[in-house]
């Protein structure tokens, strides 16, 4: 250990820009067993591991990686999902260089942090395909019974968490595929759908039943669910797309930044899509524009060169420094030839039926206030404008009302739509009714919404371990 100093930093080879535009393949390759070992090497082994504080689900990232550097891999996996039901999910996905790679103690003395999310996506993998994931064993069936209403990452931790303390679960979701924005929201360049997909199949064989193309309140009364499970755990997320503050959204080739993104996941994964087909959410030969600065703006605007976009630009309201995504998406997106225009606000999408440009305003920063934000102010006569045939707006997204959708106006939610809980029970307004992640939280990250739903499934188990009876239903 400790060879942070004599060791340099390698992240996985990536395929050039200009191969990995012709694909939706994931751009990075696998580390090679010996190089995991010299990279998990370079760890610090600190007295107080900020990469592990930083963690969302506190994972016990420096002892792993002393295995991983002994060459002990498969438990230095069985560590690694002792707190993260998603590995090699979270190792793809996680802004490491916002949270544990970021704080690491390398990085912050000038040698570059360890690559942890490489090598945490590298022992997923190899546990994967060496047989070390074991089937879920549930415990004795406890005759008790959980709906959880979500098939996103929070639905599905929380499902296999309580599976295995031997309860019933049946999950419901909206979509033809559980995973939800793993699956639908997040590009295959990203996250292959394989990934997902495994991890549904073993919950599934473990005994999980899922309930898809399921809408609650359409198919499926909440008061039904209600009846027929001892809990419900509300795990939505948070679809609701937020709008901007620009004339003209209305225009032919103006979309929405999830729909968009559903539906070129959807025609990658085989489907059918009408309006992908037709060109409405489709990029070919289109000058396109997104508006935006998160992860859903990255993957959008790379989304749209995959797709033969003859440019694509990128506004953002604040300045690189500031904005919210992460910034390896950043650096990916200009190694695929996407356009940054910082410091710049939309005011108006101009077009005769059909959007052809964008105008707008150059912005400078303003002072932090008090969470140490930076606002923006108007630069006085400077403007632009851009040329488009397609605008997608990813300027984020809102949890939907829940209690109007369901039909359950006792179910407390806030003026954004969040369900309000007890945040140490995770227990709605509602009796026997919990809630856990974006729902919660509003939009948010992965690993957040998996450290919800273990503790919303504890909280769960807490809360049925003193029920005396079950009282759902038998159908």
């Amino acid at each position: 250990m400790l060879q942070y100093a004599v060791v340099q930093a390698r992240y996985p080879a990536k395929r050039a820009a200009d191969i990995r535009l012709r694909d939706y393949r994931e751009i990075q390759e696998d580390f090679a067993v010996e190089e995991a070992a010299a990279q998990a090497a370079r760890c610090a082994q600190c007295g107080v591991p900020f990469c592990q504080v930083h963690c969302p689900l506190s994972n016990n990232i420096p002892d792993w990686l002393k295995l991983v550097a002994e060459g002990r891999l498969r438990e230095a996996f069985d560590l690694a999902q002792s707190t993260n039901n998603m590995p090699e999910i979270c190792g793809r996905i996680c802004p490491q260089d916002r949270l544990c790679e970021g704080s690491c103690v390398a990085e912050q003395s000038g040698h570059r942090a360890i690559t942890i999310g490489a090598i945490e996506r590298h022992l997923g993998d190899m546990a994967f395909q060496n047989g070390w994931v074991a089937p879920l064993a549930p415990r004795a069936p406890r005759g008790q019974s959980v709906g959880i209403v979500g098939a996103g990452p929070a639905g599905l931790t929380a499902a296999e968490e309580l599976c295995r303390r031997g309860y019933e679960v049946t999950v419901y979701d909206r979509h033809d595929r559980a995973g939800g924005l793993l699956i639908y929201g997040i590009p295959n360049f990203k996250l292959d759908k394989m990934i997902v997909t495994r991890r549904v199949e073993r919950l599934r064989n473990g005994g999980i039943e899922f309930r898809l193309d399921t809408e609650i309140g359409r198919d499926v009364e909440f008061a039904h669910l209600r009846q027929r499970h001892d809990a419900i755990l509300l795990a939505t997320g948070a679809y609701r797309r937020r709008t901007i503050d620009a004339r003209g959204q209305m225009l032919e080739g103006v979309v929405h930044g999830l729909d968009f993104l559903i539906a070129a996941n959807r025609t990658a994964l085989g489907d059918a899509i009408r309006e992908h087909e037709s060109g409405r959410l489709n990029a070919l030969g289109k000058d396109v524009v997104v508006i935006g600065g998160g992860d859903t703006a990255m993957d959008c605007v790379r989304t749209a060169k995959r797709q033969g976009a003859l440019s694509v630009t990128c506004l953002y309201r604040r300045d690189r420094a500031n904005m919210p995504g992460s910034a390896r998406e950043v650096r990916h997106a200009e190694e695929e030839g996407v356009n940054f225009a910082w410091l710049a606000a939309p005011e108006s999408l101009d077009g005769t039926g059909a959007v052809a440009q964008v105008r707008g305003a150059r912005l400078r920063l303003a002072d932090a206030d008090a969470n140490g934000r930076r606002g923006t102010e108007r630069l006085e006569g400077v403007t632009f404008a851009i040329d488009a045939q397609m605008v997608i707006i990813a300027a984020g997204f809102d949890p939907e009302p829940l209690p109007q959708l369901f039909g359950e106006p006792d179910l407390a939610a806030d003026a954004g739509g969040r369900i309000r809980i007890d945040r140490r029970r995770f227990a709605t307004s509602l009796d026997g009714v919990f809630a856990a992640g974006d729902i919660v939280r509003g939009a948010s990250l992965v690993v957040w919404a998996i450290r919800d739903g273990r503790d919303a499934a504890s909280a769960i188990h807490r809360h049925l371990a003193a029920v005396q009876e079950p009282r759902h239903d038998a159908a």
